[in-house]
């Protein structure tokens, strides 16, 4: 993304990641990005998904519920001619529990950032095991209010970073396999 600006929807609820949360979480993901299939959920801006595309992702799907912010970034990865980018618009709960997984490569790298105050990071983190998308080794990068604790996460999902940037606490964990879930 070096030399391009990213050109966020006008759309309220979008609360895209800062730069410097972003330089860290790829300074963190290091060499894992290259090659890795990544799941951009409840995408907004889809920022982490473009970045780790351009840092050498094979693929990044964005799910992303409002149609203005959807259709934005339909047209910036059009745009840019962002290959390996698939955009879904609709419910991102609804989509980890319809089972898509099934039919495709599980996925690498999660980038997991719901809207602090809907109360979905449980549910969503829940559905990604339930429903087969996670690699053995998978990398999840959470966003969610510094205020508040992190609800229950699978006992896989073992923390390996953290760090607060104002209202916003960023984790990654390392997923372990043959660890049960809870």
């Amino acid at each position: 993304m070096r030399g391009r600006r990213l050109r966020f929807a006008d759309v309220p609820e979008i609360r895209p990641t800062p730069d410097r949360v972003r330089e860290t979480l790829f300074n963190w993901l290091g060499s894992r990005i290259h090659g890795a299939r990544c799941l951009d959920l409840f995408a907004g801006s889809g920022a982490l998904g473009i970045e780790a595309l351009s840092r050498g992702a094979a693929s990044s799907l964005f799910v992303e519920q409002n149609a203005t912010a959807a259709r934005a970034l339909t047209t910036l990865v059009a745009e840019w001619k962002l290959q390996g980018a698939r955009i879904e618009r609709g419910d991102a709960l609804q989509f980890l529990a319809s089972g898509a997984a099934a039919t495709a490569a599980p996925i690498d790298i999660v980038f997991l950032d719901p809207p602090f105050a809907a109360g979905l990071l449980a549910q969503a983190a829940s559905l990604l095991e339930q429903h087969g998308w996670l690699a053995p080794q998978a990398l999840v990068y959470v966003e969610a209010s510094a205020r508040d604790a992190l609800p229950a996460l699978p006992a896989a999902w073992q923390p390996a970073k953290a760090k607060r940037a104002g209202e916003v606490g960023y984790h990654l964990f390392a997923r372990r396999s043959g660890v049960a879930t809870r």
